[in-house]
């Protein structure tokens, strides 16, 4: 009975994949089958954005800070997720998950305090 058992979470595995399979194919195949196909001329080349005439090249170096201000939001954003799958648990938790979760913001914290002396957070 157990081995049974053991076997069919691997089914269930490979069924989940087969149909995953199956179902990134047809969307491939029917893009295939179903998609315009016409001249390409220069007009439907063109680039197009809300109705605008494009002004220069699309390639535009970004500065770095820009970057490094956009993986900071992501970094606080989960750090704000982690918290409040923390907070709904706290009671559960006790001391132990309240000095971790200390600790846990605490290397957040210095985390922030370090970009914040490198001057990543000036926008300008």
């Amino acid at each position: 009975m157990g081995q049974e058992f053991y076997l069919t979470g691997y089914f269930y595995a490979a069924v989940f994949l087969a149909v995953g399979a199956v179902v990134v194919l047809g969307g491939l195949i029917a893009s295939l089958l179903l998609a315009p196909r016409g001249h390409k001329t220069r007009e439907k080349l063109r680039a197009y954005e809300s109705g605008e005439e494009p002004v220069g090249t699309a390639w535009v170096q970004f500065p770095v800070r820009f970057y490094i201000f956009a993986l900071l939001f992501v970094v606080f954003d989960v750090e704000a997720i982690f918290l409040f799958a923390w907070a709904t648990r706290f009671g559960q938790l006790g001391v132990v998950g309240l000095v971790e979760m200390a600790i846990f913001i605490l290397v957040l914290v210095a985390g922030l305090v370090y970009a914040w002396r490198k001057g990543v957070l000036k926008w300008t």
